[in-house]
């Protein structure tokens, strides 16, 4: 079969890529409005053409009609451009058989699996271990003074948590969390990070088998909903995915506003009420989770003054929604306890509750035990030379140095 034309959805098309979208999303976003409104042409790696939603209003209209827009990846009309070894596949999909690609009421009966799962997870024992964890990992740095914030604290508590609760063994969990970066930054080692979540999953499957535990994976084993094996593991990689990585960025997000925004200066000397409030501002203005793959047209359409052609892939733009000046009238206001943000998704494939709600636990629990263990951090370097991961998908920070008083290490063990 000869490929299809390659041909861009729009004229001048803007490439998803590049330094400005690290650095600044926020004046990437309000310049691809102003010069092609709420529905963006884009080219994805390899010249692949689709559609950016920003406006939030057409990301509503998305969300919440599955039929017109599904969530089927089989629908799309590129598939015979893209190589097998294409950087973004583990994070678009190819015929998976993960809760992200499927529809109807079969996804709705994989989506009460996954919610019983978690729902049954133990709050207290949560926190405790989000605590615990937490208080080694501080542990590990607190006599020195100084520390990378991100690489030596943030981006190894979520995954431990979550390595406890589905049944990972905590030495399993340095290993998985390279994988699942190499999977979500969508570069050259995307496809290996991939293959070493799917193997590990695999593997715990395959022995919460013979060895049911109390934990995550067990309870969704013991489902009568007739999952296969493969079903499960697919599913348990979303989860992962999904509950590692844009946690890890939100306690990173969150400390970087607070080290950087005189709003939330108070909460750094002891002060936390507005430990919330500045994981809220996050959501609203630094979302971990930017751009999402996504949702394929079921037939011709119209949106935003596009036209939509049957199988045309379209991304959700969580942040530039998130930002639509048709919603915000004033960008510069608190948003205090407003909700209404797109970091979550909309409709029946948005992240469950209880999956938002363990987030939120890792996360805010993170947080303070960082300012309460130490009291006066400060950043080590000047805000303006901080940086970001290249990542199109999500919005963290590569490294965020930080000075503190040195303190005795605590001397606590994992839970």
């Amino acid at each position: 079969m000869s490929p299809a034309p390659r041909s861009a959805p729009e004229p001048d098309p803007v490439r998803l890529s590049g330094p400005l979208l690290q650095d600044d999303p926020a004046r990437v976003y309000r310049e691809m409005r102003r010069a092609h409104g709420s529905v963006v042409p884009i080219l994805l790696d390899g010249d692949i053409p689709a559609w950016l939603v920003l406006g939030y209003r057409e990301l509503h209209q998305i969300t919440g009609d599955p039929v017109l827009f599904s969530r089927d990846s089989d629908l799309w009309n590129q598939w015979v451009n893209i190589p097998d070894d294409w950087p973004l596949l583990p994070m678009i999909g190819r015929k998976q058989p993960s809760i992200l690609y499927t529809v109807g009421e079969r996804h709705r009966q994989r989506a009460g699996m996954m919610v019983a799962a978690l729902e049954a997870v133990d709050p207290f024992e949560l926190r405790r271990s989000a605590e615990k964890f937490a208080d080694e990992l501080i542990d590990g740095i607190c006599p020195e003074g100084r520390a990378d914030i991100i690489a030596e604290y943030a981006m190894l508590l979520p995954v431990r948590v979550l390595t406890r609760l589905y049944g990972f063994t905590d030495d399993q969990g340095p290993a998985l969390v390279t994988a699942l970066n190499d999977m979500i930054d969508g570069r050259e080692r995307a496809i290996a990070g991939q293959t070493h979540l799917f193997t590990s999953m695999t593997e715990l499957v395959a022995l919460r088998r013979e060895q049911p535990a109390d934990d995550v994976v067990t309870r969704m084993l013991a489902d009568t909903s007739g999952f296969t094996d493969e079903e499960i593991v697919q599913d348990l990689m979303v989860m992962m995915a999904a509950g590692h990585q844009p946690t890890a960025d939100w306690i990173g997000n969150s400390l970087h506003l607070m080290l950087t925004d005189s709003r939330f200066a108070a909460s750094l000397f002891g002060g936390r009420n507005s430990i919330a409030e500045a994981m809220n501002e996050v959501l609203w203005e630094d979302t971990p989770t930017q751009n999402v793959a996504g949702r394929w047209a079921s037939r011709d359409t119209q949106l935003g003054g596009r036209r939509i052609r049957a199988g045309d892939l379209l991304l959700l733009g969580l942040q530039g929604a998130n930002a639509d000046p048709q919603v915000r009238t004033d960008g510069s206001a608190l948003t205090g306890g407003n909700g209404a943000h797109f970091s979550f998704g909309h409709g029946e494939h948005r992240c469950p509750f209880p999956a938002q709600e363990i987030a939120e636990v890792i996360a805010r629990t993170g947080i303070e035990v960082v300012l309460d263990r130490l009291p006066d951090i400060d950043l080590a370097v000047p805000a303006a030379s901080l940086s970001r991961r290249p990542s199109p998908w999500l919005r963290g920070l590569s490294e965020l140095p930080v000075t503190f008083t040195p303190t005795p290490a605590l001397g606590g063990t994992p839970a």
